[in-house]
């Protein structure tokens, strides 16, 4: 299918694999995960409507070190707390073709401790 090997491009085939399956709803939104080389990115998404309800990332929370599984710590707690004010309580985890493994899986460890359910 590739012809080189392109890291990104497998990400987003892996992802688009993934979203034909996950599908967020009024009821029990999607957490969407985003990972930059210098930030993490988390969205709660309504795909029923096409509508965000809320966003957090480390770039917006000032962090010393924004690239890191504490920043994804700190990231996951902000959205959940968001999520929680919006009554929202069950969701769908995306990781959006990323392993489930250090910043994702962060990530997801403080959204659940934070109240939220997948």
């Amino acid at each position: 299918m590739y012809t080189t090997f392109n890291r990104n491009a497998q990400r987003k085939h892996r992802h688009l694999r993934i979203r034909a399956k996950v599908k967020g709803t009024a009821s029990r939104p999607r957490i969407s995960v985003f990972r930059s080389n210098k930030f993490i990115y988390a969205s709660l998404i309504d795909d029923s409507c096409h509508k965000t309800l809320c966003s957090s990332s480390s770039a917006k929370l000032g962090l010393e070190n924004p690239s890191n599984c504490e920043a994804a710590k700190a990231v996951g707690k902000d959205l959940a707390a968001k999520a929680l004010a919006l009554n929202v309580k069950e969701v769908v985890f995306d990781r959006s073709g990323y392993l489930y493994h250090g910043q994702v899986q962060a990530l997801a460890e403080a959204c659940r401790e934070a109240g939220l359910v997948f």
